[in-house]
């Protein structure tokens, strides 16, 4: 592990693991997760009919305690409750429940397109905040215009609600909007609390086994847990459970200790774009000028946060 030392303050000095700028291994990496989840959004949409939106969202979490705790066992990796690193993992798990309440209830009552927007928007939240609470990722005057952009482009697509065709809703933008916020605040947990020293096998594990059993809570007040379900919905919580729960969320979790968290977030941009063109061509999404009008603005704007 680098080491990077920081000015002496009252006669001691404090050093904090040194983050790497983006290289070509982990921009790989971070193009193949955000295809995985701009695909998720199309997979959470087609599974929520066959599901109760927050109880699959549960489900989901039940699975992925499993296949995370079999890859663990795997690879021998032990389950580790290190003092003080119990507080940080209930609460990431905690914030994780809350943002895929907050995502599956979106993708029920809005579309995959705006959802794309709006949830994808991540990157605005995290380089506003990591300006304030993480050493060395400021905002500059580019990032700032950046910044400004992609906040106008979610303004846009929240506000404007012409030309709105099929399921679409102000309250699903407005879940869309607190998702991205909550995937934002389990990504700074890991980094400013106790979380950031375990692996990215126990940080995820810690947020799926939390939120699991609080899903399953909320899900009582959301209604009938079934609806119609299919073998097809099956194949889709499937798919959520190893690739996304486990496997996308573990890579986003390793790259975030070695990456800057400001430049990793910034990859998501390709989210938006993709889950826009998944929304479009798959389900026969009605994209608007509005929409991709937004769309732009959030994309140029998290190109210039991640502008050297």
């Amino acid at each position: 592990m680098e080491w990077l030392d920081l000015p002496c303050d009252a006669g001691s000095c404090r050093r904090m693991d040194a983050k790497l700028n983006m290289e070509a291994r982990g921009a790989g990496a971070l193009i193949a997760i955000f295809l995985i989840l701009a695909v998720n959004q199309v997979v959470i949409k087609v599974t929520n009919d066959g599901l109760q939106p927050v109880f699959g969202a549960a489900l989901r979490s039940l699975g992925a305690v499993m296949v995370i705790g079999l890859w663990m066992r795997f690879r021998g990796v032990r389950l580790d409750f290190t003092p003080g690193t119990i507080g940080a993992g209930v609460l990431a798990g905690l914030i994780f429940a809350a943002e895929f309440i907050c995502l599956f209830v979106a993708l029920d009552l809005t579309t995959v397109t705006r959802v794309s927007v709006i949830f994808y928007s991540m990157p605005v939240w995290m380089a506003l905040t990591a300006h304030f609470v993480l050493p060395g990722e400021r905002l500059t005057p580019v990032k700032s215009v950046g910044l400004a952009l992609a906040f106008a482009g979610v303004t846009w697509a929240i506000v404007d609600r012409s030309g709105l065709g099929g399921e679409a809703s102000l309250a699903g933008d407005l879940a869309a909007l607190a998702a991205a916020l909550g995937w934002m605040g389990v990504s700074l947990s890991a980094r400013v609390t106790r979380l950031r020293e375990l692996g990215p096998e126990m940080q995820m594990w810690w947020q799926v086994a939390v939120s699991a059993p609080v899903m399953l809570i909320a899900a009582l007040f959301f209604g009938p847990f079934v609806r119609d379900f299919q073998p097809a919905h099956i194949a889709g919580l499937a798919f959520q459970i190893v690739f996304v729960a486990t496997g996308a969320f573990m890579a986003w979790f390793w790259l975030l200790k070695r990456y800057k968290a400001s430049s990793v977030a910034s990859f998501a941009f390709l989210s938006p774009i993709f889950g826009v063109a998944m929304g479009w061509a798959w389900l026969g999404e009605t994209v608007t000028p509005s929409l991709i009008g937004a769309l732009v603005l959030v994309a140029v704007g998290i190109v210039l946060i991640n502008r050297r």
